[in-house]
């Protein structure tokens, strides 16, 4: 049963390079009656799919949800507020792209209940951040990280990209240097890929984006993961690292294969063991609630086959890896049962390991996740 909530703000101000998320430029867009549909879909979902347990998670995507102006920002998140049960305890994070929140606004996040914050940095030189077309200046990101801390919201998270076009070694290194230097506890680091639907994309098939060689990409993460870990940050994720008690319980409810509710345009869900996505673009998204209807656009029930899938594949990408035992409680299947080549196939090529109750990726592994992924597809059902 869900207990996470995601809600997607699909507007931008500046359309970076590389992204594929469902977005629109703000500009000249029906803001204010999105919000309002979005609540009505917050409401409608909840009639029809209700809580059985406390929302301990929610996460404000986008887009950029602090392109919307403070009132109709704090109406959509006290919409949340009004519309679900939170735990006490809540885990409540918004994006911030930097130099997109003033105070007031930050003020507000904090004053409504946001106790988390994740700004994509995505590199902190001034060359790169033209080249992926950020609007943001590198001193952004403290200016950023210093408001949010003086309006009370303290958890504050990193987004970083490598692996950008023309990118050195260098570049990179004095990126994570300048990003020690701040007072955040979580950094979430990518590697660009290639979306279809994106101005790289475009590039790249006219063969005008100069990727980088595999070898230095791989040398970037070798270099991320130990310059982070010498300064305090642990993995848990291949591309998440954490300080002591700073993990993001939203993204662990996604990698321990858990429910969530969806809400907005193009957003997915799981629900009651359904898969659902959204309809993205604005006005099917918009027709369908103004006609009382739930805006799906697609919905896939969920077979054991495809949920013991996804258990390995999203939970391998933790660093701790699978627990055997959780596995077998779930499914009622041991995994060398499910899988019987293949784990022992993995753990001679020295791609995975097995720790105590833990199946988890080795170092070569993590370098190699999706070929390693894509091992546990199961064609039929045993």
């Amino acid at each position: 049963m869900p207990s996470s909530l995601y809600v997607h703000v699909p507007f931008c101000e500046q359309i970076c390079h590389y992204c594929d998320f469902n977005k629109f430029f703000l500009k000249n867009q029906p803001v204010e009656e999105y919000v309002d549909l979005a609540i009505q879909e917050m409401q409608m979902t909840v009639e029809k799919y209700p809580q059985k347990h406390a929302i301990r998670t929610i996460y404000v995507g986008g887009g950029t949800p602090t392109s919307l102006d403070t009132p109709t920002l704090e109406k959509l998140l006290k919409g949340i507020k009004s519309t679900f049960t939170l735990h006490d305890e809540v885990e409540w994070t918004v994006e911030v792209n930097p130099g997109s929140a003033d105070q007031e606004k930050l003020n507000m996040l904090k004053a409504v209940g946001v106790n988390r914050l994740s700004i994509g940095a995505q590199t902190f030189d001034p060359m790169l951040l033209q080249t992926i077309n950020r609007d943001h200046k590198p001193t952004d990101v403290g200016e950023t990280v210093q408001m949010s801390i003086q309006a009370g919201i303290t958890n504050l998270s990193v987004d970083l990209m490598f692996g950008l076009p023309n990118q050195t070694m260098e570049q990179w290194k004095d990126t994570l240097s300048k990003l020690v230097e701040l007072p955040v506890a979580h950094v979430s680091a990518y590697s660009l890929k290639v979306e279809p639907k994106t101005v790289f994309y475009q590039l790249w098939q006219k063969g005008r984006l100069p990727l980088l060689p595999q070898e230095l990409e791989a040398d970037m993460y070798d270099y991320l993961k130990e310059f982070l870990g010498k300064n305090h940050f642990s993995q848990y994720e291949i591309s998440n690292f954490a300080k002591t008690g700073k993990e993001s319980i939203h993204n662990l409810t996604y990698w321990d294969n858990n429910e969530y509710y969806g809400i907005g345009a193009g957003a997915h869900s799981y629900v009651y063991g359904i898969r659902r996505m959204n309809h993205g673009p604005l006005p099917k998204y918009m027709k369908a609630l103004k006609a009382s209807e739930l805006p799906y656009l697609d919905e896939h029930p969920v077979s054991q086959v495809e949920r013991m899938e996804e258990q390995m594949f999203m939970g391998l990408r933790k660093r701790k890896g699978i627990s055997v035992t959780e596995f077998k409680k779930r499914f009622n299947k041991d995994v060398e049962d499910v899988f019987p080549t293949v784990v022992s196939s993995l753990r001679e090529k020295g791609l995975l390991d097995l720790d105590g109750d833990y199946l988890l990726l080795t170092e070569k592994g993590m370098l190699l996740g999706n070929e390693v992924f894509e091992q546990f597809l199961l064609t039929e059902e045993d």
